[in-house]
């Protein structure tokens, strides 16, 4: 054991003293005050996702969600200023306006929008239709203007497409027509699970990036069912978008 320690120690090592979190979950209220002290623990920023109830659509709601966040810091902290910075996004709706996109970026606080389709993910019901997204492309162009990412949750929400095939279908139904009308624009892909995903992404160019989360890279499909031929499921394990199958993971 000594000897594979030596080995390891003899590696270079990368050390990450203080990385961001570019997705990240604080809720609100009790909630806000029980997560996001371990956030502001680990990391320096947090890009903090809008689905609240109701979700942050202006930039005005996202000054007063980015008070409640430093206000639940500081009072954690009993009394000390946090060092975390909390970077806010907007919620885009079919009522977002280009004159609010600008607001947005204006204001030095909102550094992104999020695109959930409407059903696809927790709090998503004000999100935007797929079969509706060009009646926002006005503030889509305002982003490519301004230089505000759009960060995307990539799966179709058609009751009819197999729930592994989802995040294949959105690219090519929604994401491949809305890069080609507004190429400037910067999008996020935000986790990504397919090998489909990816391909998007690097077939892009500079303007389209990708995230990937920890648990996609981790674990496949398999890891929702107990092993064994026992039966049974790992709910823990789920999460959406929902893990896909080994060759994705790959």
């Amino acid at each position: 054991i000594f000897s594979v320690y030596q080995k390891r120690m003899a590696q270079p090592a990368l050390s990450l003293v203080a990385p961001d979190d570019f997705h990240v979950h604080l809720r609100d209220g009790e909630m806000l005050e029980l997560v996001a002290p371990f956030t502001a623990a680990q990391f320096a920023r947090g890009l903090v996702m809008p689905n609240l109830t109701p979700p942050v659509t202006t930039t005005e709601l996202a000054g007063q969600y980015r008070a409640r966040i430093l206000g639940a810091l500081q009072k954690v902290c009993g009394g000390q200023r946090s060092s975390f910075e909390p970077l806010m996004t907007l919620y885009l709706t079919t009522a977002t306006t280009a004159e609010e996109i600008r607001r947005a970026a204006a204001s030095g606080f909102v550094k992104a929008v999020k695109y959930y389709p409407a059903g696809a993910a927790t709090h998503s019901g004000a999100g935007v239709p797929e079969d509706r997204v060009s009646e926002v492309y006005p503030a889509l162009r305002a982003m490519a203007e301004v230089g505000l990412p759009l960060c995307v949750h990539g799966e179709t929400t058609d009751p009819e497409v197999d729930i592994f095939h989802r995040e294949r279908v959105f690219v090519e139904r929604v994401l491949r027509p809305l890069v080609a009308a507004i190429p400037s624009l910067k999008v996020v892909m935000e986790h990504i699970t397919t090998a489909e995903g990816v391909a998007f992404v690097k077939e892009c160019g500079p303007n389209v990036a990708g995230t990937i989360t920890a648990h996609h890279l981790l674990l496949n499909r398999n890891a929702l069912f107990t092993s064994g031929g026992r039966g049974g499921l790992r709910p823990h394990h789920y999460c959406l978008p929902v893990l896909k199958a080994e060759p994705h993971r790959q």
